[in-house]
């Protein structure tokens, strides 16, 4: 692409700011440093009168009742819970359940340290709207105590004249429900298997056991007999048997309450693979060959020491598929999924070596195998990497894909660049200069001098940029779009 205007583009910042809800908090389980602590804590509450109880139990619901739907239910699903892994017998009356299942509870801010590293998709209810006007949902990295993130929501409107406009938070948090009855297909777990170094004679000898579709209690019923079969040793056998485990835990569906509001939902990390943070969704509205619609999301798992890209999957914001992404190039982070295939096969950008931009594509949504090396640093502001910033975005002109770039003081700016529609491993265009960059009052924050986004979207003919300050907020810009594309070279 020829540049036709030597005059910078820059986006122009419309608001409105989205800032962390403290006073939304979810009901998590809490649990003592020992077992020994658990049944002394026990044996306190049994010891109290139930006139004790009663007025415990009503000065516990005068402080936290109005925070939660359902406290007392949770609470005495915790006592069942915690009597189940101490082996207590259990049998307490329900208001002496709820009392001791508080004692095993705790509240979680999602969102108290940081609302961040959003990522915007039309939603997928359009009915009621004004001519011209769009509803979103606005995905965001929210981190709490700990620094653990989770995915949580907001929704809004955008106007025939590009004005956005947030629907008020719902007052609750709420976490999904885990499905139980998840059902595995026996080819694609066995190669995953084998994409993640697990499969053996033990674990081939175990899918041989399993039907063509499985259930994660068959697996563990499978498990179990084959463990006692002679052959390798048990501590082997154990090793992939851990193994098998652990790839089917992650590997799971979770169910929002039909009724609830996208903005109490969320997505909190509950596979070992996640223990620490389900990072920097990348949301894209996905159209198959067939027409079929999908909200498909890649995100980063961290246990604490390792970062994994993996795939989050909804038609509907109400019911989450999670599933792990293989192959030897899952790894780093920045995986960003094509809105629909080319070519007939799956098309995706990623950032395996922490400095450049990489295309790959793959026959299968689950596996990934060979990047090759699509863009790399050349301006200052870049210097550092280079990395996609979400999905890219049809135009009649190309493939227009946000990037970020870090330069000195590891400072970080949004970008843009253009793919060739039918070949996307052309770049056919390139802004020297950024697109958005960290202004004095954006420099601020958990992580300073940083704007970042997960994902964009076109409106009409403006494109619209929801993006984060400094890892600590997020606001929107937006920006015509003949006016990038004229600022490409």
């Amino acid at each position: 692409m020829q540049q036709r205007n030597q005059i910078p583009v820059h986006a122009r910042r419309i608001g409105p700011t989205v800032e962390p809800d403290r006073a939304r908090v979810l009901l998590r389980p809490f649990y003592p440093s020992t077992d020994a602590i658990a049944r002394r804590i026990i044996t306190r509450a049994e010891a109290c009168s139930d006139e004790e109880v009663a007025v415990q139990w009503s000065e516990l619901l005068g402080g936290f009742a109005d925070r939660h739907h359902g406290l007392e239910t949770f609470c005495r699903a915790r006592y069942r819970q915690v009597c189940r892994r101490l082996g207590h017998p259990g049998g307490a009356e329900e208001a002496r359940q709820a009392l001791i299942g508080a004692h095993f509870t705790h509240e979680y801010s999602p969102e108290a340290a940081a609302l961040f590293n959003p990522s915007i998709v039309a939603h997928p209810d359009q009915t009621g709207l004004s001519p011209g006007s769009l509803r979103f949902v606005l995905s965001l990295r929210a981190t709490g105590e700990g620094h653990i993130s989770s995915i949580t929501f907001r929704t809004g409107i955008v106007s025939s004249r590009h004005r956005v406009t947030l629907t008020p938070t719902a007052r609750f948090a709420t976490e999904p429900a885990r499905e139980p009855n998840v059902a595995y297909e026996n080819a694609l777990f066995a190669r995953k298997l084998v994409e993640a170094g697990v499969a053996s004679d033990f674990s081939r000898t175990v899918m041989a056991g399993l039907t063509e579709s499985f259930s994660l209690d068959e697996l563990r019923n499978e498990l179990a007999k084959v463990v006692r079969l002679p052959g390798s040793s048990r501590q082997s056998k154990n090793r992939s048997a851990r193994g098998m485990l652990l790839l089917a835990e992650s590997n799971y569906d979770v169910q929002f309450a039909a009724g609830s509001e996208l903005s109490q939902r969320i997505l909190f990390p509950s596979s070992a693979s996640q223990s620490n943070g389900i990072e920097d969704a990348r949301f894209v509205r996905f159209v198959d060959d067939d027409g079929l619609i999908a909200y498909y999301a890649t995100y980063t798992a961290y246990d604490g020491e390792i970062t994994l890209p993996q795939l989050v999957e909804t038609s509907d914001f109400v019911h989450f598929k999670f599933r792990t992404l293989n192959g030897p190039a899952v790894q780093n982070k920045g995986m960003a999924l094509f809105p629909r295939k080319i070519g007939g096969r799956y098309v995706m950008l990623s950032r395996q070596d922490d400095e450049n931009i990489l295309l790959m594509h793959s026959d299968n949504l689950h596996f990934w195998q060979t990047p090759k090396v699509l863009l790399s640093p050349t301006q200052p502001w870049e210097f550092v990497k280079l990395g996609n910033c979400g999905s890219p975005i049809e135009t009649r002109a190309g493939w227009l894909v946000l990037s970020h770039g870090v330069g000195a003081m590891r400072k970080y700016c949004i970008g843009a660049f253009l793919l060739d529609l039918d070949d996307p491993s052309r770049v056919i265009g390139r802004l020297r200069e950024p697109l958005l960059s960290p202004n004095e009052a954006e420099r601020e924050g958990y992580v300073p001098n940083v704007v970042y986004t997960c994902g964009a979207m076109l409106h009409g003919s403006e494109l619209l940029i929801p993006y984060a300050m400094s890892d600590y907020a997020a606001s929107f810009a937006s920006v015509p779009l003949d006016e990038v594309l004229a600022a490409m070279e």
